[in-house]
């Protein structure tokens, strides 16, 4: 009687979590359907300014030593009248950063550029400090913000302001692009993943008039925007996801400009990338629970509030796919072959159209619209990239937790190694990521499925075998890419070809 009331017990934890995990699958599929329906329709301005208005262009910076003075010149280069175009670089470093973008400032400043260089002791708000300490002495009626990774061409500027002769819009967010896409395994995926968000998901929100968010970078800000909704806040790690809301919620407008590329870096190393997922996971938790009672209490309509709602939790459902990985094992245990027909038919079958077939249609369709030639050759990639989003549960179903137990940490830079990084330098100023026992836990999920991979084919189960094959190549190749850093010989050598790239 135990035995059945336990084996009831682990069915009905795992039922919980799937049916949580299709929930967030079906919104998936609203928003593939929201972009096919929305993507016919042309992004255009209202008109064309007479008179070209302020541009303050600022640059959060934290030791970018290797980009710093790529991202400068960029901007020194923007197609804007200079007498209308202030340049602040914010500048927030402790290493030999602030030489080079000191020494950078004064030298554009010697040929006319109004550039001015901003340098913090206190880091106060982190980056969200230092856009917030720049906004004091910002002349600018708009506010283009770009990280220190990305490379602007010199006619983003004038092509995008355009779009706010429409008094209602508060910002304009271009697209990201991806410079070493084609640099590595992960970078690819990287770039996959980035795709699908950058595409399908800001298109539909932006095209159907729901929420959406600023990216941090590569967006302007309409001054008046920023003010209406209170300035920039720190007390979350996704000061921009935090901005938006607000500044929505004030009546602002959102525009997205997908055929308005900036080129951006990817994390070189799964731990620059990790550290990266691990901070937009936290920040967006921490700013779900500062700002999903204010929207459910705004006059608002219920769609926006429902899309919202699922828009501020789906980071949750990182903490829900862990929580699949550790049920998994006794669920399998607890199985009767007796049940399997009607079991595939009722759960099996919806929930994996629910979760995983959406999932892939996502991605597939962000590739195909990208690149119509030649997307089913990335196609390839899509059950690593399956993979590689299951394998980081751990690591963001981490961040989910600290998120909810008010947990501090910092906010931890991404490295960025730009593209004329000699191997030398590189190996004289590698920007390791502290050591971590996650790899170890990571390692053990990969041997736990390896487990079930070999029972489920003792059992005949082969149909299971493919699913639980992706739960243990991507724990393995997480695992094993965060454990090179432990490791300096392998790190240097894995480190330059990044850097070069």
């Amino acid at each position: 009687m135990e035995a059945v009331f336990n084996n009831f017990i682990w069915s009905a934890c795992y039922l919980v979590v799937l049916i949580g995990l299709s929930a967030y699958g079906i919104h998936r599929w609203s928003i593939i359907y929201l972009f096919l329906k929305h993507i016919g329709r042309e992004s255009k301005p209202q008109g064309e300014f007479a008179a070209l208005p302020a541009v303050t262009v600022q640059l959060p910076i934290f030791n970018e030593y290797y980009v710093v003075r790529r991202l400068v010149n960029a901007v020194a280069k923007l197609d804007y009248p200079h007498d209308k175009l202030q340049i602040q670089v914010l500048d927030d470093s402790t290493d030999e950063t602030r030489d080079v973008a000191e020494a950078e400032c004064d030298r554009l400043r010697a040929q006319g550029l109004n550039i001015v260089h901003v340098h913090r002791t206190d880091r106060t708000g982190f980056k969200a400090g230092a856009l917030e300490n720049g906004m004091i002495t910002a002349t600018g009626e708009f506010i283009f913000i770009l990280d220190a990774d990305f490379i602007p061409q010199p006619d983003v500027l004038k092509k995008s302001i355009q779009y706010f002769t429409d008094e209602k819009i508060g910002m304009v967010q271009m697209r990201w692009g991806h410079i070493n896409r084609n640099d590595s395994l992960l970078t690819r995926i990287q770039a996959m993943f980035l795709d699908g968000h950058l595409l399908l998901e800001q298109t539909a929100r932006c095209r159907s008039g729901r929420f959406f968010n600023f990216n941090g970078t590569a967006g302007i800000w309409r001054r008046q925007a920023i003010d209406d909704a209170g300035g920039w806040e720190h007390d979350t790690l996704t000061e921009d996801l935090d901005l938006s809301y607000r500044s929505q919620l004030a009546g602002w407008k959102f525009e997205f400009l997908p055929d308005i590329i900036i080129p951006a870096e990817l994390p070189p190393d799964m731990n620059g990338f990790k550290s990266q997922q691990h901070r937009w996971t936290k920040g967006s938790i921490q700013t779900c629970k500062k700002m999903l009672g204010t929207v459910w209490r705004a006059p608002i309509p219920l769609i926006l509030k429902i899309e919202a709602t699922m828009h501020l939790t789906s980071n949750f459902g990182y903490l829900l796919l862990a929580m699949l990985c550790i049920l998994m094992l006794p669920q399998t245990l607890s199985s009767h072959h007796s049940e399997g027909a009607w079991r595939t038919l009722l759960v099996d079958i919806p929930i994996f159209f629910a979760t995983t077939v959406s999932i892939a249609t996502f991605y597939i369709c962000a590739q195909r619209h990208l690149n119509p030639r030649g997307w089913m050759r990335d196609m390839i990639l899509l059950p690593m990239l399956l993979s590689l989003a299951i394998g980081m549960s751990v690591n963001n179903a981490k961040a989910v937790l600290e998120a909810l137990m008010n947990h501090e940490t910092g906010f931890t830079r991404t490295p960025k190694y730009g593209s004329t990084v000699t191997p030398r330098a590189t190996k004289r100023r590698s920007y390791l990521p502290m050591k971590s026992l996650l790899p170890v836990l990571e390692m053990l999920f990969a041997i736990y499925f390896a487990y079930c991979t070999l029972k489920a084919a003792l059992s005949l189960q082969f149909t299971s075998i493919p699913f639980l094959m992706l739960f243990f190549v991507g724990f393995s190749y997480v695992a094993f890419k965060s454990a090179i850093s432990w490791f300096p010989s392998l790190n240097n050598s894995a480190t330059t070809t990044p850097a070069a790239a």
